[in-house]
């Protein structure tokens, strides 16, 4: 993780105790006491509407600062406290204060509504929460020190969409092999065939309630093993030994965030096709061109006209105006601003290159940790390359071939593209996109440049937590319910829709065919989209990401289980392996 906004570490500060905050008849609930209440008209205090309870939506800065303080600094009644920051209040997570502020609000949202229901009702102190805080900073330090020896951008780029490739394959295959006549093979004995995962085994059949309890069980089990695995490995000596703290910490992330994450909407057909409606919307409202001067004079004629506001006399004038340009004069004003737009994107490129050269190779940096030759079965997919791959060589521009499913609907451009691919990395020109190469060594300084941890991942976190922990608190209530299937169909239309728009009618009718019928273009992506819309599926991708994060990130975890890790660390059993 970048080195942004840096300051010295600090522990939690001791604050006197104070008046008892919350108590057993208000648990869960300590915010609302604290909420300043709204002044209203008096005209409308004659009908006052039903009570309803306080919700945060607010996600800015401010609301989440006022939330963490809220939660996690509760005795904070002194004026000079009240106006020291809560880094100076709190341990800190990262080297980040804008990653902090987003994980601090997450933690606030835990344990207002898990670690207080039950807390509270014994005792109103605070040293307790205060433990869960400081493991919690403890184990954020260790993993982000581990994070700089790890190739951040071959995850994100290579391995992970590595595993969104297999996920298509996989549902492809059992998809078409599920049509294919005289076969009654269900689509997710296929798919689980190709793609196996040990927690989401047995296939849960409606028919037989018994598999839907074991899966849920093993999926349950598989979690908590994941996470004592990288307890074990992160914890404090003495905090390992702690078996009480030790289990509230592992069912607080595989129980609350894991489960409400990955088991909950978030592998969801759903919550899936608004992810993708909300990023194709995002990105339009970013690369729409703002209206010049030539149409909004157009518009105003056009408004002018239809009042009857314009003279015929105008109107003549304004047509002549147009018509009495040239065509040579048309065509050599184009010219110039082609050229002009070429000059400024070759200027851009030959910049970005000289500065390219003044910084190091990716050679000399830290690469991916190796492992021993043993690994366990879970970590068997993930072993690291011994060698450095360019970047021309991961696999987020075959992820993209394969979602459209390019290879089959244009099998000439992607042959094309394989092979001046093969020339660039192992060919002639090798020296341009092979490993340290021009190419090469020109997109990682764009990668490092735009696509640093430190700008990224507080906007991240904040969505995160906007998605996953709706009106700043654990879901079901007062969740909305999710969508009918109905609903559901309708947002995938509406989300393929919207990729139709975003491609434009020429690409779409070379890649879809079917002429200028937008309607068959939308049916083909709906059935592409199709992969996303099983979450027992899709649940499989999700599970073999955070395994290769978990495996990328503590090595350790791949040597051996977690009966092995509690005995090198603490010499005795705290798991089963």
């Amino acid at each position: 993780m970048a080195q942004a906004s840096l300051r010295p570490p600090s522990t939690l500060q001791p604050r006197p105790k104070a008046v008892p905050t919350f108590s057993s008849n208000t648990i869960g609930a300590v915010s609302e006491s604290s909420t300043p209440q709204i002044s209203r008209p008096a005209s409308r205090s004659r009908n006052p509407s039903p009570a309803r309870p306080a919700i945060y939506t607010d996600v800015s800065d401010r609301a989440t600062t006022a939330l963490v303080r809220r939660v996690l600094c509760p005795n904070t009644h002194g004026v000079s406290e009240k106006e020291r920051p809560i880094y100076e209040l709190l341990p800190p997570l990262t080297s980040s204060n804008e990653v902090d502020l987003q994980l601090y609000a997450i933690i606030a949202v835990v344990v207002k509504d898990l670690v207080y229901s039950w807390y509270g009702k014994i005792t109103p102190d605070q040293t307790f929460v205060e433990e869960v805080v400081k493991i919690i900073a403890h184990c954020t330090r260790a993993l982000e020190s581990r994070l700089r020896g790890v190739d951040v951008h071959a995850l994100i780029l290579d391995e992970i969409p590595e595993l969104v490739e297999r996920h298509l394959h996989a549902y492809r295959t059992s998809r078409d092999a599920a049509l294919v006549p005289g076969q009654p093979t269900d689509a997710r004995v296929l798919y689980h065939n190709l793609n196996p995962h040990p927690a989401l085994s047995p296939i849960p059949d409606p028919n037989v309630p018994t598999t839907i309890e074991q899966q849920a069980k093993n999926e349950s089990e598989y979690r908590q093993l994941l996470v004592q695995g990288a307890l074990a490995v992160l914890l404090p000596t003495e905090d390992l030994e702690n078996a009480c703290l030790r289990t509230l910490v592992t069912d607080v992330i595989s129980e609350v965030i894991l489960a409400n994450s990955i088991s909950g909407p978030l592998c969801k057909g759903w919550f899936v096709w608004g992810s993708i409606l909300q990023l194709v919307e995002v990105v339009q409202a970013t690369l729409k061109p703002r209206a010049n001067d030539k149409e909004t004079k157009t518009k105003t004629r056009g408004r002018l006209e239809k009042f009857g506001l314009l003279s015929g006399t105008e109107e003549e004038t304004a047509g002549g105006s147009e018509t009495s340009r040239s065509r040579f004069s048309s065509v050599f004003w184009r010219i110039l601003q082609y050229s002009y737009l070429a000059s400024i994107g070759i200027r851009f490129i030959i910049v970005q290159v000289f500065a390219a050269h003044s910084q190091r190779r990716r050679s000399s940096r830290i690469s991916r940790p190796s492992t021993s030759t043993g690994l366990s079965p879970m970590a068997s997919d993930f072993a690291p390359d011994d060698f450095l791959r360019p970047l021309l060589d991961f696999r987020i521009l075959p992820l993209a071939a394969t979602t459209i499913d390019l290879p089959r609907r244009l099998p000439w451009i992607s042959g094309l593209v394989a092979l001046i691919h093969h020339h660039l990395t192992r060919g002639a020109l090798r020296a341009i996109g092979g490993t340290d190469g021009i190419l090469d060594h020109y997109l990682h300084c764009l990668l490092t440049t735009y696509l640093a941890p430190a700008t990224i991942l507080p906007q991240l976190l904040r969505l995160t937590r906007q998605r996953l922990f709706p009106q700043n608190t654990l879901p079901p209530p007062p969740a909305a319910p999710p969508p009918s299937p109905a609903q559901a169909q309708q947002l995938k239309r509406k989300c393929a829709q919207a990729i139709t728009i975003a491609m434009g009618p020429t690409v779409c009718k070379r890649l879809f065919g079917g002429g200028e019928d937008d309607g068959e273009w939308v049916r083909q992506l709906e059935r592409e989209l199709d992969a996303w819309g099983d979450g027992w599926m899709t649940r499989h991708l999700a599970y073999r990401a955070l395994e290769l994060v978990v495996v990328r990130v503590l090595p350790e975890i791949s040597e051996g289980g977690v009966k092995e890790l509690m005995e090198m660390r603490v010499g005795v059993v705290g798991g089963s392996g």
